[in-house]
């Protein structure tokens, strides 16, 4: 039985693990939306939402636990000033997740990962989801 377990794997060491999430999150912050494989964006997604509520926190020792964590200065300055910032009324379910089908080359089940609909228009994700969901189909 997995009880109390957690941890995804993805079939890597713990620090290639712990620095493959940290690389995603930050890219999240940076690019406000990434494209990934859906097991990657579901452990990516559990890190982004502890870094957004540190953010939330705002306190110099949730700065520090989120500079230790994600090892990017420029994006911990970018989490704390504009993406916590708009989080401030929600309590949860920071990102989500879109399915944009299967990738060519290998199978692997591709989605879009993103912030909520308070950092970007619902009107302007959902153009991007049509067009990667065409892309795909061709």
């Amino acid at each position: 039985m997995r009880h109390r377990k957690k941890t995804v794997k993805l079939g890597r060491t713990s620090a290639h693990r712990n620095e493959l999430l940290a690389n995603l999150v930050c890219a999240l912050i940076d690019n406000k939306r990434i494209k990934t494989t859906a097991p990657k964006a579901k452990a990516a997604r559990c890190l982004a939402d502890k870094m957004v509520t540190l953010g939330k926190k705002g306190t110099l020792a949730a700065r520090r636990q989120a500079i230790a964590t994600l090892k990017n200065e420029k994006s911990v300055k970018e989490l704390f000033d504009t993406v916590a910032p708009s989080f401030e009324n929600r309590t949860g379910g920071y990102t989500r997740i879109i399915k944009l089908g299967r990738r060519i080359s290998d199978g692997s089940e591709m989605v879009l990962l993103e912030w909520s609909d308070s950092m970007i228009a619902p009107a302007a994700a959902e153009e991007v989801a049509v067009e990667e969901t065409e892309a795909v189909a061709e």
